[in-house]
Parts: C-alpha cells; sequence; structure tokens
C-alpha cells in the first residue's frame, strides 16, 4: 500500500510539472506572439486581424482621447514599423567603434525618456511602458491633443503633427522643419499612410468585431 501511494504521489507531481511547463510556454508563446512584428504593417486591416488585442487598444485610445487612431498607426509605422524594442542607431567612434546611441528613443512610438516621463506625470500613469502597444498608441494620443492645445494643429491633421512629434511644440512653432527638405517628405509619407489606413480600416472594421471567442479573449 504504502508503495502504491508512493508511486500515486510520484504520478500526480509528474502530471503538475509538465502541467507547469505547459502554461510557462503557452505565457511565452503569447508574450512573443503581442510583440512580434506584424507581417504586413502596410495593410492596417492585416495588422488588427493579426493583432486582436491591438485593435482593441487602438479603438479604447480613440474613444478615450477623440482623435483618429490612424494618425498613431501611421506614425509608428514610420517611427519603429511596429517594433516593440525598436531604438535608434548607434554613433560610430573613429567611423567603426559602436557608441552611444543618437538618442533616448525607444518603443513603438520612439518616445523620448524626456518626453515619456512628460507623459507619465501628466496621466499619472507610471505603470505604462514604451514597448506596449497600448501604452505607446495611448502616448501618441496624448501628444496629439498636446500638440494640438500647444500650436492649434487641427488633432486630424496628420502633417503637421508628425512634424511636430518630430520637432517637438517648441520647434513646430519655429518652424525648424522648414530648413529639413527630408523631414517634409517623411510628414508627406505618414500623412498618405494614415489616408490608406482609413480607408483600409472602413473595409474591414465590421469584420473587427469580436465574436464569441473574441469577448472571452477580451479582444
Amino acid at each position: 500500500m504504502l508503495t502504491t501511494l508512493n508511486d500515486m504521489k510520484s504520478s500526480n507531481a509528474t502530471r503538475l510539472f509538465f502541467r507547469f511547463v505547459l502554461m510557462l510556454a503557452l505565457v511565452l508563446t503569447v508574450s512573443a506572439c503581442a510583440t512580434a512584428k506584424p507581417r504586413d504593417a502596410s495593410n492596417v486591416c492585416s495588422v488588427f486581424k493579426e493583432k486582436r488585442g491591438w485593435h482593441k487598444a487602438a479603438v479604447n485610445a480613440q474613444k478615450k482621447w477623440g482623435t483618429s487612431m490612424h494618425i498613431p498607426m501611421a506614425f509608428m509605422y514610420q517611427e519603429s514599423t511596429f517594433r516593440a524594442k525598436a531604438k535608434p542607431p548607434r554613433r560610430k567612434l573613429l567611423g567603426f567603434i559602436p557608441w552611444r546611441r543618437l538618442s533616448s528613443a525607444y518603443g513603438y512610438a520612439q518616445a523620448l525618456d524626456s518626453t515619456w516621463e512628460q507623459y507619465l506625470r501628466s496621466t499619472g500613469d507610471y505603470w505604462r511602458v514604451r514597448h506596449d502597444f497600448a501604452d505607446a498608441t495611448d502616448f501618441i494620443h496624448w501628444y496629439i491633443r498636446y500638440s494640438s492645445k500647444q500650436n492649434g494643429v487641427s488633432t486630424a491633421d496628420a502633417y503637421n503633427l508628425y512634424l511636430n512629434y518630430h520637432e517637438g511644440p517648441t520647434g513646430f512653432a519655429r518652424k525648424s522643419y522648414a530648413k529639413k527638405p527630408w523631414l517634409i517628405k517623411v510628414a508627406t509619407r505618414v500623412q498618405a499612410r494614415s489616408q490608406t489606413y482609413t480607408t483600409q480600416y472602413e473595409q474591414c472594421r465590421s469584420s473587427l468585431k469580436p465574436g464569441l471567442v473574441g469577448k472571452l479573449m477580451g479582444w
């Protein structure tokens, strides 16, 4: 009898161990999928169908701030192509030795340390992080509102909002972008992508509504 009980305990322990391993693998897989770069970032329908949690976050941020989700999406495409832990390249010391990075920009939105800290103080959401999509999109919506208030730019004007985003409200007010033809071209591309995302989204919006499984998963 004692041997049988020991065998049963050993069997239960083995099952619990394998359950733990499977759960751990599932968590790691879900985490990796959540931060992996979308397969087709050029199509917002493809992005949201692949990343249902992103769609929910984008919709929630849009409702919260009253600004279009397509502009933050276009910003993130330009800044990081939706890479969670994107960083600017390093400078080269003596032309070949990796040195300090060009700036402290980090995450989906490529938010600078100082600007991110300003956002956290303004919202009180100190738990937010730059490599989380929902937090990054919330940050850009906040910045759009901030830029609009500072410089009177329409919250629907992707072109001038991006110039604000890149140069900062003070730089934009001084028209620092006027001496950067390359930046003007980038802002034009961001505006075009925002419009493309808007058109694409209207074609798939209804299909992105969560079904029973989506509701259970919180999408």
